[in-house]
């Protein structure tokens, strides 16, 4: 027992050097053009402070042990360490006329750390040591980031944080209203999930520029909400005019959407699998080739255009509303109809949302629901949600954006009808 213990104190006390070790290389790297004698916190210095942290952290274990004062030893060496540590480096910013703090916190963190992995959570104090060490690394990244960031941006995800973080947990989520109601909280996190599509599509184009960042951007909404991305990006072709490259990223948010109903299909609903899976899949390759046509095709600019909003607010604002009604409608029209007309539920389920469909159907087929049925419930989940998609486009973009994102539509609906006659036709 002893001789585990003393290797366990042995792990933690190399853990605490270690930490100690790599932000030491990262300083030392950093200064590595610098003559000799003028690196004054290289990597010996930071190897010592992380022993110095786990020392004090043995020291502290032993006190403790003993039934001795807890903390007095750590606090102890740690402000004698703080004070001394910036002192020194005061001094030498004042010689070398060069002020920056980066040091002086690494260095004290370093020592938190290293005393961390001693008394504490050692996986913790080694996992902030290698974050801490890249935050070093990437100071000229970080630097370059910061000197293209503009005001809009910063100010639109200081707002997209806190609609996150502040005023979705506020909210109740218990539904108020009739027909399942309408639950705060939800409605809230479609807004931030509408805001964060914009941003994330926004951040894609200015990165990968017009064609390829708003398909990557779209196929990575898709998997949450294509419905989202739709009108989305039928709002941008309104103020941005970028018709081919807007549609080429709704086609992907389709695509991704009929493969995920397909990966739903197979693991709810195995019983339709044979039936739904060609189909989808099938439309999904069509949204593909038209995503990639509408990339090549669009020659827009791969600049972003100056002073351009991630997103904005208001407009988010109304286009969730917009979705909250289609969807409290969908509900209600399902508790009129009830659950004989399910092929006509999950037509209007899909007006605002396909998966409660799949996962509805793959609950009634374990209460004995015909797979026939099952399939053409499914369908036409499918088929609405993407005819509604077309239409919510629509009404809140403009002319070209429309036609081709309706073309594609349409292709994706035929390629997926023509392929499940000729399923039909050759399972008999």
């Amino acid at each position: 027992m002893y001789l585990l213990d003393d290797i366990d104190l042995f792990y933690r006390f190399g853990i605490a050097t270690a930490i100690g070790v790599i932000v030491g290389v990262e300083r030392h790297w950093q200064e590595r053009d610098e003559p000799e004698g003028s690196r004054t916190a290289g990597v010996r210095t930071f190897s010592l402070i992380g022993m110095l942290g786990g020392g004090a952290g043995l020291l502290e274990k032993s006190i403790a042990d003993m039934g001795g004062p807890v903390g007095l030893v750590t606090v102890g060496l740690f402000v004698a360490f703080a004070m001394s540590f910036s002192w020194f480096k005061l001094r030498e910013a004042r010689a070398d006329r060069s002020f920056s703090a980066t040091s002086v916190v690494a260095a004290l963190l370093t020592f938190v750390l290293a005393d961390l992995a001693v008394i504490g959570d050692m996986q913790l104090a080694a996992a902030g040591g290698v974050v801490m060490t890249a935050i070093l690394a990437s100071r000229q990244m970080l630097h370059r980031f910061l000197k293209t960031l503009t005001w809009p941006e910063l100010r639109s995800a200081i707002i997209l944080l806190g609609m996150t973080l502040v005023i979705l947990p506020l909210l109740p989520d218990e539904p108020v209203g009739p027909f399942g109601g309408i639950s705060p909280a939800r409605t809230w996190t479609l807004a931030v999930l509408l805001a964060a599509i914009s941003f994330v599509g926004y951040v894609a184009v200015k990165v990968l520029g017009t064609s390829r960042g708003e398909v990557i951007a779209g196929a990575i909404g898709g998997l949450i909400s294509s419905t989202a991305v739709t009108v989305s990006n039928a709002r941008k072709s309104k103020s941005r005019g970028e018709a081919q490259s807007l549609a080429a990223g709704v086609a992907a948010a389709g695509a991704v959407s009929y493969i995920r109903t397909a990966a739903l299909a197979v693991a709810i609903a195995p019983a339709i699998a044979v039936s739904a899976v060609p189909p989808l899949v099938a439309g999904a390759l069509m949204f593909i080739a038209a995503a990639v046509l509408l990339a090549r095709r669009s020659a827009t600019s791969k600049e972003m255009p100056a002073g351009e909003n991630p997103f904005d607010l208001v407009s988010v604002t109304k286009l969730t509303l917009l979705l909250v009604v289609v969807a409290f409608l969908a509900r209600a029209a399902s508790a009129t109809f009830g659950t004989g007309g399910l092929i006509v539920v999950s037509a209007l389920s899909g007006l605002a949302d396909v998966d409660a469909v799949t996962v509805t159907v793959g609950g009634l087929l374990k209460q004995n629901l015909a797979a026939d049925t099952a399939f053409y419930a499914l369908s036409a989940g499918v088929i609405a949600n993407t005819l509604a998609k077309v239409g919510y486009a629509a009404v809140l973009g403009r002319g070209a954006f429309v036609v081709w994102f309706g073309l594609a539509s349409t292709l994706a609906i035929a390629a997926a009808v023509a392929v499940y006659m000729a399923t039909a036709a050759w399972l008999g």
